[in-house]
């Protein structure tokens, strides 16, 4: 039997997950008729095709591109591969190198029976699933003998733009104590409709996110790991519109967290909706056979929003979130849904509220990672002050047993953080979370108080939230701006020339071999 502190009503949230479950559901529907040119470019990438043309166009693009332009890229990458291969029996990358020089066509090649074209292709399916079961054997042999931190992950971010440096930092922050290390991507990647290639020494805001980066930070944090004795987690961005293709590159370097939202980058980023969904299927179904955390971007509501008035909106997309993900088969255990503590210093008892909102979170998602993000909106530089503030953001995560928790920085909103802020962060969480450890099982919250009436009234919102949504459709619901204020148009933004409707011949055997179902 389920027990709420708070005195939740859980027959609300499974009626609240009901809710969210058939808003996936709706979208499903749509989804499972379409693909894009970013699930085809990841494809390439699953099968081995990389690189790129003396344009440093990527390869995965050559060839996805010389579909689109044909019209053909509704049946799919992986049959005219296929077909290919049999016609010329060179491999996919062979064939798409000859594609970028100009001498080659796949879709003017002779066309072979469909189950030859499947049988021809399926040994670099099974290849490029191996590689990531591989990978996921490392891990788990890493967590195994070396251990890791103990939750709530104390997690910090590197964004120097230079992947040399990042690794100098990142290894630095290892050894003060962090669980993660997130590799903050460059400002605008998440607009560039391919992904970078190679090794990067210049980004404004972040670094790049290229396969060799994440090779490169791979390799520094085992290195660190085997140094002081527990597994660090990396952390990137599969979002924007190359989100599938990141996931597969993550997978095949053995991430271990990727910021993975479904609703990000139309609302933030003003990418076609339609896009996104498509994209984040494959995208979470790839995480969730890698292993993958995947953290969702709640805390960007409250940027925009109020945290007080808009905590519902937050709850409301942490369920749909949610059954997204069960959808895509990714384990609850790898959802980091996003949560953060954002209300304003100055409202009254602004800390029962957060430590009701927290709390909850926990109750309705008791098997997740949530990952749980620092006060930014209202740090204004004063660095005493801040630190305060990181400290009763530190207080309510290690009461309430958090499992990812987001290091607030006491130069937030003065610039990008040293290490020794790093290292301040890092003290101030590991002296909260020692001392204050088995606080949640010690304090018991007063019945129809403050903190127990907060928790209710998110919860009847957000259920009144998801009725809406659901009546609406969500596509409809985002047109209206339900979500943080921001309204995005079903056929606008960008990345919508992407999506194209599957043909009877279209076929991708990862979905269902990663989700663990028969072909």
């Amino acid at each position: 039997m389920r027990t709420s502190k708070l005195g939740l009503d859980f027959t609300k949230v499974d009626e609240a997950k009901k809710l969210a479950g058939n808003i996936a559901d709706d979208v499903q529907k749509f989804v499972e008729n379409y693909t894009t040119v970013s699930v085809e470019r990841t494809l390439c990438r699953l099968i081995g095709i990389d690189g790129i043309d003396k344009n440093d166009v990527p390869l995965p693009n050559v060839v996805v591109n010389q579909l689109h332009e044909n019209g053909a890229t509704g049946q799919g990458v992986l049959y005219y591969i296929g077909n290919s291969m049999i016609e010329t029996g060179l491999t996919p990358q062979q064939l798409s190198e000859k594609i970028a020089i100009g001498e080659y066509d796949l879709t003017k090649a002779k066309i072979n029976n469909l189950d030859e074209i499947k049988a021809a292709i399926m040994p670099l399916v099974n290849e490029g699933i191996s590689k990531i079961k591989s990978n996921v054997a490392k891990r788990n042999d890493y967590l195994t003998n070396l251990g890791e931190g103990a939750k709530p992950y104390l997690y910090v971010i590197v964004a120097t733009g230079n992947i040399y440096e990042d690794v100098v930092q990142a290894q630095a922050a290892a050894r003060q104590g962090a669980d993660v290390i997130a590799v903050i991507r460059t400002t605008g990647q998440s607009l560039l409709d391919y992904v970078p290639y190679g090794a990067t020494t210049e980004g404004f805001g972040g670094t790049f996110a290229t396969q060799e980066n994440f090779r490169i930070m791979r390799k520094a944090l085992d290195e660190v790991g085997e140094e002081v004795g527990k597994y660090i987690r990396l952390c990137n961005y599969c979002s924007g519109l190359c989100m599938p293709e990141i996931a597969a590159m993550g997978a095949l370097e053995r991430l271990d967290v990727m910021l993975n939202d479904a609703l990000y980058g139309i609302l933030f980023r003003d990418i076609n909706m339609q896009r996104t969904m498509v994209d984040q299927y494959f995208s979470r179904i790839i995480n969730g056979f890698a292993g993958v955390i995947i953290n969702t971007g709640e805390d960007n509501y409250l940027t925009t929003a109020d945290a007080f008035e808009q905590a519902h909106t937050v709850l409301a997309s942490d369920l749909i979130n949610e059954q997204l993900a069960l959808l895509a088969g990714m384990p609850e255990e790898q959802m980091g849904l996003g949560h953060a503590f954002e209300m304003h210093p100055d409202l009254e008892n602004g800390f029962l509220y957060e430590l009701a909102q927290a709390q909850m979170l926990r109750e309705i998602f008791p098997k997740a990672t949530p990952k749980y993000m620092p006060p930014t909106k209202f740090m204004t530089g004063n660095i005493f002050k801040g630190q305060i503030q990181n400290a009763l953001f530190n207080e309510i995560s290690i009461w309430t047993g958090q499992g990812i928790q987001l290091l607030g920085m006491i130069t937030e909103a003065v610039h990008t953080p040293f290490m020794s802020d790093r290292y301040l962060a890092i003290e101030n969480a590991q002296y909260i979370f020692n001392n204050m450890k088995n606080i949640g099982d010690e304090v018991e919250f007063k019945q129809d108080g403050i903190i127990q009436n907060r928790a209710k009234k998110v919860l009847d919102d957000a259920y009144l939230l998801l009725s809406e949504i659901e009546k609406e459709g969500l596509f409809n619901a985002l047109e209206k701006g339900i979500f943080a204020d921001v309204k995005r148009p079903k056929n606008g933004g960008k990345g919508l020339a992407g999506v194209v409707a599957k043909t009877e011949n279209y076929f991708n055997p990862f979905i269902n071999l990663m989700k663990g179902e028969q072909l």
